[in-house]
């Protein structure tokens, strides 16, 4: 069992920044660890990603440039930082692990889930 806990989310004007958190507890060898979020009315999607070893990025398009993943080993805790806001980045946003395997994009390619926190961008 994996429990995954985010923090950090909350409301920001547009061309602001914000700095989301996931510590992970229970067992702690999974391979990656992603970023997801899911706006009102749509499905989850992907965000970015990082594998726990060598630390291999991957971004959503939408994204790149302007958040950056991160992770702490000896904390187990991945880290989303998102600069340049902006008023469709608001979502609720879900950090996942990944228990084997490389980097994917898909959320069924996710084994456990944090409850989710909320990122408000206004313009």
């Amino acid at each position: 069992q994996v429990q995954l806990v985010e923090s950090g989310g909350g409301l920001v004007q547009a061309g602001g920044s914000l700095r989301l958190s996931c510590a992970a507890s229970g067992r702690t060898d999974s391979s990656a660890m992603g970023w997801f979020r899911q706006a009102p009315g749509k499905e989850r999607e992907f965000v970015a990603a990082i594998k726990w070893s060598g630390g291999v990025t991957y971004y959503a398009d939408s994204v790149k440039g302007r958040f950056f993943i991160s992770r702490d080993n000896a904390k187990n805790t991945v880290y989303l930082q998102m600069n340049s806001l902006k008023p469709e980045d608001t979502a609720v946003y879900y950090c996942a692990t990944r228990l084997s395997g490389n980097i994917r994009t898909g959320i069924y390619d996710y084994d456990y889930w944090g409850q989710g926190t909320q990122v408000t961008v206004s313009s």
